[in-house]
């Protein structure tokens, strides 16, 4: 087979003679518009490009001019063009020009190739060019290759709405209507739309008076968006008058401005104004949508108008509609709210059940609602007919059931479905996360919680406040407040921004732990993060001095609130009667109770009960008569806990009469009493030592159907371990036993509690707690009556094993521990392991309390550690501690100590 002979290339040494020897006969111009057409036959011609367009002659004798010519010469046949542009670009290595890349985005444009000319714009927008720059260059070829069509520009202004530079766009409109062009309607609609979305409300406005005045049709989509604009400029008399305009234009309607109306009108609450634009649209031809409906629900809901958003949704449905998740969620929540809890459940069930295919939304939202309401037994049900009607559980219906597992503490349902979920190639989100360190901290181990906070960060998931402050309450619970303030420091220097809910619960926890200043101070610290208190904060506060005895701050902090606007309730008042009662002042919880009844404040039985508990701690048992009746003419009825109260107060003071009367009047009322109240009954008469009546009330409760818990048998057991009768209570331990009540630490704590009292048996205690231990019962207090046993026989060194074993165990010490081993040292005068021990405490986050400071100042003194004793007693004033009377008389032997 013959191959056809190769004609030579333009580069070659046979054809450069040519254009050398007509150099002096042709024109320079003249040579070089020969040069252009030679290589516009070359590029419409079947030689192959890689031979006749050579490397030498491309970067000799070729440069931009040339191919602005070829382009503009070659502009009817745009996709040639562009294999031409693209060859010497990535073949040759050539650089184009600007204005070839310009003409080059005019011809394809003009031949409706709109992506290839899209592409080729982005690519020359690379280099920097500024708008107006972009523009000119785009102009100049427009009238160099004098075309007709200004589409081009479009494309530019397209591109910069694209590329969220709507500004840029609007540069290029003005640039435009200068030189008498005008964009088409839908690319001023884009960018109406782009200006609408960065919220440049007032130019978008601009823009659309200009495109007018270039006379310019707006389409309903444009008329969209400037209703929207002045709805969002709140100007909804002129948006109405934009609908009044459009429908005058002539141009053709859609709903779609109509919804924009709506959505504008509810925002302002204007929601029966809307529902009248909705019914206005059969009598322009128009139906509302899924949109129309939807934006409604959610505007009625905001005014509280749930059961005509619940007929709106009806009407929806009925129409075959599917509403938006949102929607059903503002509805449901709603209803939820107003106590409708059957409507909520059976409008999501219709939605569920409707002809409407169905929505995996629908049943998340219907599982949701089921386990707010706590119908957990329905959620599984619900979830079960999901997997037989082909639905695939997504992240959020594994996030509801696992909430709701860790809700009602079952963990390890909970952690098994986390287990489906991931083996189902869902990824986690933080939000099941969350559950399981919540449900960990409140029903399970706080160790588990902290390893699931790890595996979250493994899985790059941040933790969020919701997982910080479910940790510091978890903390707080289990008695490791510094814990708590640790973790809380971590997460704000991680800039994490505490929520209400993190302050009320951290303060509280602190309150509890008896860090007074901690808690003031954070709550001091919330007008730093802008966050309000509000009334459970103010709650937990006032609680919290209240238990402290400090009634000036809690009564100051009642008139704060109420400053605020924040009004106190039943809580609040129980609390403040509970401090007044507390620091012996009955009378005057009388009185203010008194008071707040002419104020008609009502209050109910636990703020009644709270007040009674006062007199019967005083002994006032008349007084408290007289509180229950006029509680009766109050229309305060007496509970069983009321009930219980006075019965409580009847036994400690021994007014048998009264006992029995109380007990009458209770079976008179057709109460009984139940297992607490039994159990506080046998307590109190175990206490005394009168176990004959103890059993014999043991007795009648078994009677009257109330079965003894580990709480009764433990109240038994203690009063027999403290009256010597230990032997008695081992076998009511092993009774309790058989009777399927499991002891528990305070159980063993009976035993042991007098096991290292005295002489005690500290081998029989030792024996125990490591059977405490083996059974993991073993806690703080179980560990401090061991070590007091030792300390009291003198076992110094046994007892600092201990406390060794108990922190390698993960049990931690507290300020109880630590002081009855200083105790002791300071006792047989070795002050200086005293101070260590001190030393150890304060480095482990044990905050000394009155009993502690009060021992080691002692301790000090008596052994001559005098600076130590002044360092100590300045440190506890500045802690708003008080020595106690022994304390107080060695300070003159400090101050003595401190003028020499």
């Amino acid at each position: 087979m013959k191959l056809p002979r190769t004609i030579p290339p333009l580069s070659t040494s046979h054809s450069l003679p040519t254009f050398r020897n007509l150099s002096s006969a042709i024109d320079p111009a003249q040579k070089e518009s020969q040069f252009v057409d030679a290589i516009t036959r070359i590029v419409r011609g079947k030689r192959p490009w890689e031979i006749a367009l050579s490397r030498d002659l491309v970067s000799r004798r070729l440069n931009p001019t040339h191919v602005e010519s070829i382009l503009i010469g070659t502009l009817d046949e745009p996709k040639l063009s562009l294999r031409f542009f693209n060859f010497l670009g990535l073949h040759r290595g050539f650089d184009h020009s600007t204005a070839s890349f310009c003409i080059l985005i005019h011809a394809l444009v003009k031949s409706n190739l709109f992506w290839p000319a899209s592409s080729l714009l982005q690519t020359l927008l690379l280099r920097g060019l500024s708008p107006s720059e972009a523009f000119y260059e785009l102009y100049s070829c427009y009238e160099k290759c004098r075309l007709s069509s200004s589409s081009s520009f479009d494309l530019l202004i397209q591109h910069y709405v694209r590329s969220r530079r709507s500004l840029d766009g609007v540069l290029v409109f003005r640039m435009m209507t200068k030189v008498c062009l005008v964009p088409e309607v839908r690319t001023l609609s884009a960018l109406l739309h782009g200006l609408v979305h960065f919220r440049h409300y007032g130019l978008a406005m601009e823009v659309f008076e200009e495109m007018v005045n270039a006379g310019v049709s707006p389409d309903v989509y444009v008329y969209s968006g400037v209703v929207h604009c002045l709805c969002e400029l709140k100007d909804l008399e002129r948006a109405r008058e934009m609908i009044v305009r459009m429908e005058e234009s002539g141009c053709s309607l859609s709903v779609v401005p109509y919804n924009v109306l709506i959505n504008g009108l509810c925002k302002k609450q204007m929601v029966w104004e809307a529902v009248e634009v909705k019914n206005g649209l059969y009598k322009k031809s128009l139906k509302a949508d899924v949109v129309t409906y939807c934006t409604l629900v959610h505007g009625l809901c905001k005014v509280q108008e749930f059961e005509v958003g619940l007929e709106m949704m009806d009407e929806m449905l009925g129409l075959s509609f599917s509403p938006s998740e949102s929607a059903v969620s503002s509805l449901v929540k709603g209803l939820r709210k107003k106590g409708k809890i059957e409507e909520a459940l059976n409008l999501v069930k219709r939605i569920a059940e409707s002809d409407v295919s169905p929505n995996l939304l629908v049943y998340n939202a219907l599982l949701d609602l089921l386990c707010k309401c706590r119908r957990f037994e329905e959620a599984e049900l619900v979830f079960d007919r999901m997997g037989k009607i082909g639905l695939c559980p997504n992240v959020v219906t594994y996030s509801v059931l696992i909430d709701m597992f860790c809700r009602r503490g079952k963990l390890d349902t909970a952690f098994s479905f986390l287990g489906k979920m991931i083996d189902t190639g869902l990824k986690p989100t933080v939000y099941p996360y969350n559950s399981l360190i919540n449900g960990h901290c409140k029903f399970g181990d706080i160790s588990v919680a902290e390893n699931f906070m790890s595996e979250m960060i493994n899985r790059k998931l941040e933790p969020t406040v919701v997982t910080y402050t479910s940790l510091m309450g978890g903390y707080c619970s289990k008695g490791k407040q510094h814990d708590a303030l640790r973790l809380y420091h971590e997460m704000t220097g991680k800039g994490i921004a505490p929520s209400i809910y993190t302050f009320t619960t951290l303060i509280s926890g602190l309150f509890r732990g008896g860090l007074i200043r901690d808690a003031v101070k954070l709550f001091n610290e919330m007008d730093e993060w802008n966050i309000k208190p509000n009334i459970v904060t103010y709650n937990v506060m006032i609680e919290g001095h209240c238990e402290e005895g400090d009634m000036v701050k809690a009564f100051a902090l009642q008139s704060e609130m109420m400053e605020k606007g924040l009004a106190p309730d039943t809580y609040t008042y129980r609390s403040l009667i509970h401090g007044l009662c507390l620091t012996g002042r009955a009378s005057e919880a009388k009185e203010f109770v008194d008071g707040l009844h002419k104020e008609n404040h009502e209050l109910n039985e636990i703020c009644y009960t709270t007040l009674l508990h006062g007199f019967c701690r005083e002994g006032r048992l008349e007084e408290a008569f007289s509180v229950c009746q006029e509680m009766v003419q109050r229309g305060v009825d007496l509970d069983l806990v009321c009930y219980g109260v006075l019965i409580d107060g009847s036994l400690k003071h021994k007014d048998r009469k009264m006992f029995l009367e109380l007990l009458k009047e209770m079976h008179g009322k057709g109460l009984k009493p139940d297992d607490v109240m039994y159990t506080s009954i046998i307590d109190a008469k175990s206490k005394t030592g009168d176990f004959e009546e103890a059993f014999g009330l043991w007795d009648l409760m078994i009677n009257e159907g109330c079965v003894p818990n580990e709480v009764t048998y433990t109240a038994v057991i203690n009063g027999l371990c403290k009256a010597g009768f230990v032997n008695e209570a081992e076998i009511l331990r092993s009774k309790m036993v058989l009777g399927n009540s499991v002891p528990n630490q305070v159980t063993y704590g009976c035993f042991l509690d007098i096991l290292t009292k005295g002489e005690g048996d500290m081998q029989r205690a030792v024996e125990l707690h490591d059977a405490i231990l083996k059974g993991l019962l073993g806690n703080t207090a179980t560990y401090n009556m061991v070590i007091r046993g030792f300390c009291r026989q003198g076992r110094m060194n046994e007892a600092s094993e201990l406390l060794k074993k108990m922190t390698s165990n993960g049990v931690s010490p507290d300020c109880i521990t630590y002081t009855t081993m200083i105790h002791e040292f300071c006792m047989k005068n070795d002050v200086k392991k005293a101070i260590e021990l001190w030393n150890s405490m304060i480095e482990r986050g044990v905050r000394p309390d009155r009993v502690a400071y009060n021992t080691m100042i002692h301790g000090c003194c008596v052994s001559g550690e005098m600076e130590k004793a002044i360092e100590l007693r300045s440190e506890m004033l500045r802690q708003g501690l008080k020595p106690n009377s022994k304390t107080c008389g060695t300070t003159s032997l400090i101050d003595s100590s401190s003028k020499s």
